[in-house]
C-alpha cells in the first residue's frame, strides 16, 4: 500500500456521507414541542430554512431542539453563528434543563418514529452523490473502513444497510461509545502497531480535526475537511490555510485517493 491511499479510512457520517437535515429538522421540532410545549405545534414557515443554515453549529444532537428554541426565542442567525458556544448552554440554565435529558428526548423520538413509520423516516435522508459508491469500492478493497459519527450507531447501521452496505457493528463507532473522536483514532491506530499504517480522516467539523490535530501522537494522521458538509465559508478558508488539512471537495472524494492529495 504506498502513501497515496490509506491503510485505515475513518469517515465521519452526518455531513459526509449522509444529509439528514430534514430529518434533524423534524425530530428537532417534535424534541422541542415535547419540551417546551408551544401553543401551535406547527413550525412558523422560515423556521426550518433558518435551520438548515445554522447546522453548522451543532456538535451534537441535544443541541438540535434549543437551536430551535434559541430562534423561537428571536435570537438572530448572526448572533448564533457566532456566539452559539454561551447561548446554548445559558438557554438550558434558563429552563433549568440538562443536555443529557434532551438528548434522551431526541433519541426516543428517533426510536417511536422509526418503531412506527421507518420508510417515512428513510426516505428524510438523502445519501451524497458518490459517496456509497466510494464506500462500496472501499469495502472491497484491503483498505480498513471505519465509521466515526456523534450519531446513535444503530442508526447509521439501518440507514446504510437501506443502500446495501453492510457494516458491522465492530466498524461503526458511534455516540454510545462516548468518547473524543481523536481518542477512537488513536484506538484505530494501535491493533496494526507492527505494520505502518496510514489513517485518513475526513470530517465536515473543522473544530473536530483540530483536536485531533492537538494530539502529537496522531501527528501522521491524515486531515480531510468535506467542503460539501456542515460548515462555513470561514472554516473551509481556515482549513485551506492549514498546512495539516485538506479541503475535499466531493468530486475528489468519489475519485481515485491519489486525487485527493
Amino acid at each position: 500500500m504506498t502513501t497515496s491511499s490509506p491503510t485505515i479510512l475513518a469517515l465521519d457520517f452526518d455531513g459526509v456521507i449522509c444529509d439528514g437535515l430534514i430529518e434533524y429538522f423534524e425530530v428537532a421540532w417534535r424534541t422541542y414541542c415535547d419540551i417546551w410545549l408551544p401553543a401551535n405545534d406547527t413550525p412558523p414557515d422560515d423556521l426550518a430554512l433558518r435551520f438548515y443554515r445554522l447546522r453548522p453549529v451543532i456538535e451534537t444532537g441535544w443541541e438540535m431542539p434549543v437551536l430551535i428554541k434559541a430562534l423561537v426565542d428571536g435570537i438572530s442567525d448572526e448572533k448564533i453563528l457566532h456566539e452559539w458556544v454561551s447561548i446554548a448552554p445559558q438557554l438550558l440554565l434558563d429552563d433549568k434543563l440538562q443536555a443529557k435529558e434532551i438528548g434522551v428526548k431526541l433519541d426516543k423520538q428517533r426510536d417511536e418514529w422509526i418503531t412506527t413509520d421507518l420508510d417515512g423516516w428513510l426516505s428524510l435522508h438523502r445519501f451524497y452523490p458518490g459517496v456509497i459508491e466510494k464506500i462500496k469500492l472501499t469495502l472491497g478493497s484491503e483498505i480498513k473502513l471505519y465509521i466515526v459519527t456523534t450519531k446513535e450507531g444503530r442508526f447509521v447501521q439501518q440507514l446504510l444497510q437501506q443502500e446495501g452496505v453492510n457494516l458491522p457493528a465492530s466498524a461503526i463507532f458511534g455516540k454510545e461509545v462516548k468518547r473524543p473522536k481523536f481518542e477512537i483514532l488513536r484506538e484505530l491506530i494501535q491493533p496494526a502497531d507492527k505494520k505502518p499504517v496510514s489513517l485518513w480522516f475526513v470530517e465536515d467539523r473543522l473544530k473536530t480535526l483540530q483536536l485531533v490535530q492537538q494530539q502529537a501522537d496522531l501527528e501522521n494522521v491524515k486531515l480531510f475537511l468535506a467542503d460539501w458538509g456542515y460548515n462555513t465559508q470561514a472554516e473551509r478558508e481556515t482549513a485551506q490555510n492549514d498546512r495539516r488539512i485538506q479541503l475535499l471537495s466531493q468530486s475528489k472524494f468519489a475519485k481515485d485517493f491519489s486525487a485527493w492529495l
